[in-house]
């Protein structure tokens, strides 16, 4: 059988239907008989004929391109939300190009800048850029392309986002800490301008507040979300003539760092010290002990965020939108009562 382009003529000719039929199903743009759909849908699969997808968003005025732009894509927890991501935008039929702004605002900004001009559909921002500058948020939703911003506030900007309640999270680490008997508990944050770890640390010092505990600055150790930062910080806590006796890390990849530093300088995990993480990561359970940690619903917030750039890309007008998901607490191997041996 000689090979040829098939096209939408031969799709209507073994359905025994019309083209504007086959169009119709293929693009959902008109309600058809289940009868009409099934014979179109089975005559594609047997011709295996393929959509110009171009030339449809062409006439739909759309790309069926998504912008993705995450910190870091290695991190665990933007792969985990860029899966639900991608596995939304794959179900509905667009395509995702993804971007490492490595917390850089130059990158991001020519990353928007860039995404615009390839058209897409619309962009998700993922722990977007929040300083002093915002313009290239501003100006993207100037021009009318959908946007949706996911574990960042974005102040005095009308767009839609998809946040967990980090105040929360921070409230369960610590009290979770301070329930086992620990008092002199230490925090390694991130750097301040970032807003999920500034409202991890608010619920840090609420907990501790509760507690009736002053917050010591000393044990409050910033540092860049990455292991080599957690396992920094956990020397410098470790090192004081009045070591902490537990440590809430801001994130799973910082507390995994502390925990090596921990074992280097010859303590025992939970025994001499308890850690608890943020994120909940898969790696979390392959730790040894495990690491106790508070869990985001990262797949989750992948796929709500795509959700709703979806929604706003077929219905602009839509009021804006704010999701805002619980975090939990996981309780493993890495957490204990507290002896009063140091």
């Amino acid at each position: 059988m000689k090979s040829k382009n098939i096209t939408i003529q031969d799709v209507a000719n073994l359905a025994k239907v019309s083209t504007t039929t086959v169009s119709h199903v293929i693009n959902e743009t008109r309600p058809v008989s289940k009868d009409l759909r099934d014979r179109v849908n089975s005559a594609i699969v047997e011709l295996g004929y393929r959509p110009n997808i171009l030339a449809r968003g062409l006439r739909r005025n759309e790309t069926t391109m998504i912008g993705l732009i995450v910190p870091n894509n290695a991190n665990p927890f933007y792969a985990e939300v860029s899966k639900g991501v991608e596995s939304v935008c794959f179900e509905k039929g667009y395509n995702v190009i993804l971007c490492n702004s490595d917390r850089d605002i130059e990158k991001e900004v020519r990353y928007t800048d860039l995404l615009t001009e390839k058209r897409v559909d619309g962009i998700l921002f993922v722990g977007a850029w929040i300083g002093e500058n915002t313009s290239h948020l501003e100006n993207t939703s100037k021009q009318n392309i959908p946007i949706v911003v996911v574990d960042r506030f974005v102040p005095n900007l009308d767009i839609d986002l998809v946040v967990t309640d980090n105040v929360l999270g921070g409230w369960l680490a610590t009290s979770h800490l301070y329930g086992l008997g620990h008092k002199r508990i230490a925090c390694i944050a991130g750097t301040p301008q970032f807003t999920p770890n500034a409202e991890r640390i608010q619920g840090y010092e609420k907990a501790l507040d509760e507690a009736n505990i002053s917050i010591n600055p000393d044990l409050i150790i910033r540092s860049n979300f990455q292991f080599e930062g957690g396992y920094k910080a956990a020397q410098q806590l470790l090192s004081q003539e009045d070591r902490p006796t537990a440590i809430f890390a801001c994130n799973d990849l910082m507390a995994i760092g502390a925990m090596r530093a921990a074992i280097d300088l010859g303590y025992s995990i939970p025994e001499d010290l308890s850690i608890i993480g943020y994120d909940d990561v898969q790696m979390t359970k392959y730790t040894n002990p495990q690491l106790t940690t508070i869990s985001q619903p990262m797949f989750e917030m992948g796929n709500r965020a795509a959700e709703m750039l979806i929604e706003r890309i077929h219905e602009s007008e839509i009021p804006q939108r704010k999701k805002i998901l619980e975090p939990n607490l996981v309780v493993r191997g890495t957490t204990a009562k507290y002896t009063g041996a140091l």
